[in-house]
């Protein structure tokens, strides 16, 4: 074993190994009777590819070299693509955020038309109507750079391409989630309008599908509010087949956070009625499309999700009994949950074990077979080198309890000098209303492989604890998530695990936020790092897209009225109050938090001659996606680190990886 300063421990964890054969998996779904999802290879530029695991067990690209399956609905996309028929593969491509159509062996066609400017027409979401040769999905059309100059609605378009997309519903600000009943009669949606985000009130309607089946537009007819409003997040609405007597049916199921937390509902002929109700998370919130917990087994069995205190279980769900049976997995977070017959496909990972895609059968649940795994099954040797997630709650402001994990500096071949405790790095997830995760992230092993330990705080507003946790963060954005930041960082020294006067703290974009408001307003970190993150509330709320134009109406207070608020919460107008270093990192293309933000806080900086570093990178949107801007915001975060905290950083890997690459890529799940 060998003794060496904490943050100085060579780690087997280079800035190369952030994206090495890896991935990022997202839109996974069930489809002519097999297994698809999106692929995004940092190591292709973050081109995103659909995929589809054949019966043989191959794993083949559907969409060919040139096209990158990406919509920008919302800026933040999902559900990007629709399988119609065998093989035929209906996707939203990046570069003109059209919908596409291509069946193997032939060309992409363009199925709906060029937008009067480049990517001013978007689209999301995409079912096909069944019965008839076209699709329904969300329409986003910008005829402006302002947010009041997008406009969103339903539409149905053509398989052929022949035909102009038409118009189903509008007249709210925003729509997510269009989906036809099995018998292609009728279509659920779900609505909201600003200032509610998703998550804080949204709405479930329903109508009859009409029109001439022989080939003409479809229709709507008779649409009404099933359930939902200001106050009730409604997700997921998903049909069930069934069979009364002879006749085939159609049921229609939601998620409702009605009761203070998010449970599944059935239609009733009212307004819902709930289906195994309890204290727990059995969804989240609504920030891509295509979000999928739950889905119906072949044998009517409801197959779920849900998440307790912060840790996922699967369970199967008897709708005739109520009955909630938990399935006994080896994992902890399930970010997908999809039926394939009497199986369950899931975007699964564990403390140990970084995300894979998986099939289980829920009645055998040793019975697992791995469709992509992450990387090779770890040796003995190489889990003892992986420092696993610990949940702890904390006292903070208010009388309040706050979440957390904590990760310990862990490494089989080195350790501190005796009489020294290790640095600290403090994570804000973004969002704000988001959450953290316990899986195995290899991001969070570079830190800590290198003798720093990690807290990544699920501070008052998180998803994963209840509408009244989520709650705690409206009108006290800057408060209480810095307070939660600061009282786990404080919680971990006085325990005696960390050193408090090498304290860190990093975030991105809201998280961003969070991170430069702890490090103006509290005296606790030595530094701090801001991935395209907030610096002035004011201008976030006059400069930025439209999903999120009116968020800060219930975290803040309501533009221009509480003015002084913004000002008041805003880091870079008090940068006389900031007195350690910090770094920046921004992309050039983020439409959702513009560099402005960062260059604004930059210039504040070193107008007062405070040591400031702000790295750039071109191309990049809102997240890194790209494998040189992983690589290259890692090696100088750390470095950054190294200098303020008094260490001298190992950039190169070990002699052995602590988590082997193997033969098959990464897999990290989106959020």
């Amino acid at each position: 074993m060998t003794v060496a300063p904490f943050g100085s421990w060579a780690s087997p964890i280079s800035p190369e190994a952030l994206t090495e054969g890896t991935l990022r998996v997202s839109d996974l779904s069930v489809a002519a009777n097999r297994v698809w999802w999106v692929e995004r290879r940092p190591n292709d530029g973050g081109r995103q590819v659909v995929v589809c695991a054949d019966d043989d067990g191959v794993i083949r690209d559907h969409v060919p070299e040139g096209f990158s399956t990406r919509t920008t609905v919302h800026e933040y996309g999902g559900a990007t693509f629709t399988v119609v028929g065998t093989d035929t593969v209906v996707f939203s491509e990046l570069a003109d955020q059209r919908l596409w159509a291509v069946a193997p062996g032939q060309d992409p066609r363009p199925l709906t038309p060029v937008p009067p400017e480049p990517s001013a027409w978007r689209y999301a979401d995409t079912r096909l109507l069944p019965g008839r040769e076209w699709l329904v999905c969300v329409r986003e059309r910008h005829h402006g750079v302002a947010a009041k100059d997008v406009e969103s609605d339903l539409v149905s378009v053509a398989l052929s391409g022949e035909t102009e997309p038409v118009a189903l519903v509008g007249g709210h600000d925003f729509f997510s989630a269009p989906r036809p009943s099995p018998d292609g009669t009728r279509l659920a949606w779900l609505t909201w309008d600003h200032p509610n985000m998703p998550w804080d009130g949204t709405e479930l309607w329903v109508a009859d599908l009409v029109g001439d089946r022989g080939g003409g537009p479809p229709r709507i007819s008779a649409a009404r509010r099933l359930a939902g409003g200001p106050d009730e997040s409604i997700s997921q609405p998903r049909w069930q087949s069934v069979r009364s007597g002879t006749e085939p049916g159609r049921r229609l199921h939601w998620m409702s956070d009605r009761s203070g937390w998010w449970n599944l509902y059935v239609d009733d002929g009212a307004t819902g009625q709930p289906m195994a109700p309890r204290p727990a998370e059995f969804s989240g919130p609504d920030w891509v499309f295509g979000q999928s917990t739950y889905d119906f087994l072949a044998d009517g069995r409801v197959a779920l999700s849900w998440s307790d205190a912060g840790i996922d279980h699967l369970g199967v769900l008897d709708p005739n009994t109520g009955d909630l049976t938990e399935v006994s997995t080896p994992y902890t977070q399930f970010d997908t949950v999809v039926a394939h017959g009497q199986e369950v496909v899931a975007l699964v990972a564990s403390a140990t074990e970084a995300a894979s895609v998986v099939t289980l059968n829920p009645d055998e649940p040793a019975d697992i077979r791995v469709l992509r795994r992450s990387r090779a099954t770890a040796t003995q040797t190489e889990q003892a080198r992986v420092s696993v997630a610990e949940a702890i709650t904390f006292p903070t402001t208010g009388g309040r309890s706050a979440h957390a994990y904590w990760y310990p500096p862990t490494s089989s071949d080195h350790e501190g000098p005796a009489g020294t405790l290790p640095p600290l790095v403090v994570m804000s997830h973004g969002g704000p209303t988001s959450s953290a995760s316990p899986a195995l992230s290899v991001a969070i092993q570079f830190w800590t492989s290198r003798g720093l330990g990690v807290v990544d705080v699920d501070y008052g507003g998180s998803s994963g604890y209840g509408r009244a946790y989520r709650r705690s963060l409206d009108g006290a954005w800057g408060i209480v998530d810095v307070d939660d930041c600061v009282a786990a960082a404080t919680y971990l020294a006085d325990q005696g695990r960390v050193d408090r006067n090498r304290m860190v703290i990093r975030g991105t974009s809201a998280g961003g936020f969070t991170t430069l408001c702890a490090l103006t307003f509290r005296d606790v970190f030595a530094a701090g790092a801001s991935l395209y993150g907030i610096a002035d509330l004011a201008t976030l709320a006059t400069d930025t897209h439209k999903f999120e134009a009116r968020y800060l109406d219930r975290l803040v207070g309501t533009w221009p009225d509480a003015a002084d608020v913004y000002h008041q919460r805003s880091p870079v107008h008090h940068v006389a109050e900031l007195s350690c270093p910090v770094i920046l990192l921004q992309g050039l293309d983020d439409k959702v938090v513009p560099p402005a933000q960062a260059e604004m806080m930059v210039a504040a900086l070193r107008a007062k001659g405070l040591a400031v570093e702000y790295v750039t990178f071109a191309g990049e949107q809102h997240g890194f996606r790209k494998a040189e801007t992983i690589r290259r915001a890692a090696e100088a975060e750390l470095s950054f680190y190294g200098r303020v905290l008094g260490f001298t950083p190992a950039l190169r890997s070990g002699t052995e990886p602590a988590l082997r690459s193997g033969t098959e890529p990464d897999v990290i799940p989106t959020g």
